[in-house]
């Protein structure tokens, strides 16, 4: 039995630049890995009409159940102004304990230290696990979500194949290890919000219809809170993220007017119930507007049980701190996984995600090694 290193691991994976959507090179090198630990490998590609493919990978070690599935992405994104880094992007550079890279914290460590969990808890075993153990890694989480998690869920739904716990790997923590475990995560609600004129001279306001006045009475309904929040959500967010009218002239009235807004939204709606409630305060503007929705992922909340205490009491053995269970910050591919099975996160130190010089620390890679497979022992041991 091999004896693997997570940090090795974590390197070998920075090194891979896979600016999303990855092209695979990264989940060739951990399906090569897993294959050795003797996990069944599925490398799935997945491709819509106008959309780039994406590989995938699915790989599976055991054949009955409860099945206890690592989560997680091997895309990154851009590094933006590489001269601003003080380190190589890609170099995977350990520097005063902390390794630098892209991806180090979202989330190729975590993925580095799944496999060597893994492999700690098989090599360390006299007798088979009660349970079996796979790996549901994507290529794209960091860009559009088509062709990834959502796509390997229906395969593995078309198979008849279940899995019953999940972990996905993403950095939870806001400054130090042991302090956040997520729970849930918020729902993502995007408008694309368009007041239509007609264009005209502005000296001539008679004979044009000016649709900037409009739209800024249309996005005034959308100010104030939308809920108070609950036990176990923050209140619904609404952002007003663009405003474009595409005009660059001084002397014309424009032809129409466009705003973006984005709602993070709590279990106290759902789509359905939101739209309902943003399209009635808009209704109230008096106002002929045009709506385009696009819904990223609902509002979720996985109740405290097994899965839940197991990663409670083994971060709490690991690093002597009681995490907090949360449902605050983005969305994350646990918003497609938690249609088959009850899923947590639980990662390294977000502080530094996807920005310039993107590092984590090496004692913190090594503790969630050993928090994922004390989690292994704990489910399936």
């Amino acid at each position: 039995m091999l004896t693997l290193d997570p940090v090795s691991l974590s390197q070998h994976l920075i090194r891979r630049e896979s600016v999303t959507p990855d092209s695979g090179d990264s989940l060739d090198f951990l399906a090569g890995v897993l294959t050795t630990l003797g996990f069944k490998c599925h490398k799935l590609v997945f491709e819509e009409e106008g959309t780039d493919p994406v590989p995938n990978l699915y790989a599976r070690f055991g054949k009955k159940g409860p099945n206890v599935c690592f989560a997680g992405h091997t895309d990154v994104v851009p590094v933006g102004a590489s001269e601003l880094w003080s380190v190589a992007p890609f170099a995977a550079e350990v520097r005063d304990g902390q390794l630098y890279g892209r991806g180090a914290a979202d989330m190729k460590s975590a993925i580095a230290a799944f496999v060597a969990a893994t492999e700690r808890f098989l090599s360390n075993r006299t007798k088979k696990p009660k349970g079996s153990i796979s790996f549901l890694i994507t290529g794209d989480e960091e860009g559009i979500a088509i062709n990834g998690t959502r796509k390997v869920l229906d395969w593995l739904d078309d198979r008849g194949e279940k899995i019953h716990m999940c972990i996905v790997g993403e950095p939870t923590n806001p400054t130090e290890m042991g302090q956040m475990i997520k729970i849930g995560r918020r729902g993502s609600l995007h408008g694309m919000l368009t007041v239509k004129g007609a264009q005209g001279h502005v000296a001539y306001p008679q004979l044009a219809k000016n649709p900037i006045p409009d739209l800024v009475k249309v996005l005034a309904t959308l100010e104030g809170p939308l809920d108070a929040g609950n036990e176990r959500f923050q209140p619904s967010n609404l952002e007003i993220v663009n405003v474009h009218v595409g005009n660059e002239s001084h002397n014309v009235i424009p032809a129409a007017a466009r705003a973006r807004f984005n709602v993070r939204f709590n279990n106290e709606f759902t789509p359905e119930s939101l739209k309902a409630e943003l399209s009635r305060r808009m209704d109230s503007a008096g106002v002929d507007y045009e709506i385009d929705w696009w819904l990223s992922g609902d509002s979720f909340l996985t109740k405290e049980g097994d899965l839940s205490d197991a990663l409670s009491a083994a971060v709490e053995k690991c690093l002597g701190a009681k995490p907090e269970l949360s449902t605050t910050g983005g969305t994350s591919d646990a918003r497609f996984i938690k249609d088959m099975c009850p899923v947590v996160e639980f990662g390294l130190v977000g502080a530094t995600m996807h920005k310039v010089d993107e590092h984590v620390a090496i004692a913190d890679i090594q503790a969630l090694t050993d928090i994922y497979e004390d989690v292994l022992h704990r489910l399936i041991g």
